[in-house]
């Protein structure tokens, strides 16, 4: 009798190669209408999906939304028209590698990279001269105090002018928390190739935790240094930001921010989970300058 490991083995090896090619799941009639609502602009030959709606007339500012791992624009849409009565241009991206944008194979993510594609995207629909608001989630949030870095720098090496940053959060730079990728489907429904089929992209799209380690000086610092006025949205049920201890370290770390803590039920996706508490609590943040 062949030992059991063995026999594994000869079963795995047929049931991985069925599994790579298995194709990816079709997109439903949400996913293809927030596609074709969108479009593609190109940053160092790949192709970044955004959307770009008008708002409301007599409305004014802008707000680029960032959205988190391992997700994507569509993270936004239960809000989307509550900011359009809001605000004069709402702005989404996917960033590379993740939902409808590129996912280029081998490739070095980083979020160095996915900021100056922001920052692409803003020079792109000619905005760059233009005071945006930054609504960031997860590893939004990192790309987002990477911007907000840039623009505490030199005007020159930043094409964005920052007017306020608010988080729905994972500052894991404070906590100095890590995660396990979760809902993983999600950034496969909506992927224009197949994505994370590849254990090689998977593990070069998580290097932003080790990239938040490294740089967390140069992220957290900029939260602490800026002037821009910062808030945070903030779910109680949160597995990743526990409470109350995030909480408590976030007002130590970070006193001169605004905090709104949604229902007790409320979780880490709560602009998907309670789109209503979400928007009137970013709303009030927007309105009190």
């Amino acid at each position: 009798m062949k030992e059991w490991w063995v026999q594994v083995g000869l079963l795995s090896v047929p049931l991985l190669a069925v599994y790579l090619h298995i194709p990816p799941p079709k997109l439903s009639p949400a996913l293809l209408s927030w596609r074709s609502s969108g479009g593609y602009f190109t940053y160092k030959d790949q192709n970044i999906f955004y959307r770009d709606s008008t708002g409301a007339v007599g409305r004014g500012g802008i707000v680029v939304l960032l959205h988190g791992f391992p997700t994507s624009s569509y993270d936004w849409c239960k809000i989307w028209e509550g900011l359009t009565q809001r605000f004069h241009r709402v702005i989404a991206l996917d960033f590379v590698g993740f939902g409808f944008s590129d996912k280029p194979r081998p490739h070095h993510y980083s979020i160095f990279e996915q900021a100056s594609i922001v920052e692409g995207l803003v020079r792109h629909l000619g905005l760059h001269h233009q005071r945006i608001n930054l609504l960031s989630h997860d590893y939004g949030d990192t790309v987002a105090q990477e911007l907000l870095h840039r623009s505490l720098q030199s005007l020159m090496l930043s094409l964005l002018f920052v007017e306020a940053v608010c988080g729905r959060c994972r500052f894991h730079l404070i906590a100095q928390a890590c995660i396990a990728p979760r809902a993983i489907s999600r950034l496969c429904s909506t992927s224009r190739q197949r994505p994370l089929r590849n254990n090689r992209f998977l593990f070069s799209i998580l290097q932003y935790i080790n990239q938040r380690k490294k740089h967390r000086d140069r992220w957290v610092g900029a939260l602490m240094s800026t002037s821009v006025p910062l808030h945070l949205i903030y779910g109680p049920l949160d597995p990743v930001n526990p409470h109350p201890e995030f909480l408590q370290l976030y007002k130590k770390v970070l006193p001169m921010s605004t905090v709104s803590v949604l229902d007790d039920h409320i979780s880490h996706y709560p602009q998907l989970e309670d789109p209503t508490g979400f928007l009137n609590a970013y709303l009030n943040f927007i309105n009190s300058f």
